[in-house]
């Protein structure tokens, strides 16, 4: 059996400014690599925090102007927990966010799918928010 990295923690703390995203992305990356994740898994992944770190860039209004990742690497699947010290949101707010992307202009329906994207990319996969900011988490399993 290959090397695998066994129950390894890394941590990363990334300014809110521009293509930062891309940088906790490539962190994944290659933590998925390591542990022999396949390319696509290796490119969900990618995606998935990318559109996470966006969101958070985008609306958290945290005043700190900080991202915190945590990459959890075990035997079979990498997990990433995603924080912001921002104002938070509940599940109204998003299903209210849904909703209303069908009242704009279809070039604007493009985005605000980033959650979406990635609950769907990922085999697990939670959120909690409070007005102390939120954390989005996400497991993604190495395929069999």
């Amino acid at each position: 059996m290959a090397n695998t990295v066994l129950k390894d923690q890394v941590s990363l703390t990334i300014p809110m400014d521009r293509d930062m995203e891309l940088v906790a992305a490539k962190t994944g990356s290659v933590l998925a690599e390591l542990n022999h994740f396949n390319e696509d898994q290796t490119e969900e992944i990618q995606l998935a925090i990318i559109e996470t770190c966006i969101n958070a860039f985008e609306h958290s209004q945290s005043e700190d102007r900080q991202v915190f990742i945590k990459y959890i690497v075990k035997a079979d699947e990498l997990e990433c927990k995603i924080t912001d010290h921002g104002v938070g949101f509940t599940p109204e707010d998003q299903h209210n966010s849904i909703a209303n992307r069908q009242q704009i202009h279809s070039d604007m329906r493009k985005r605000g799918w980033g959650l979406e994207i990635t609950m769907t990319l990922m085999d697990e996969f939670y959120i909690e928010s409070g007005e102390n900011g939120t954390t989005v988490s996400f497991i993604k399993r190495m395929a069999s």
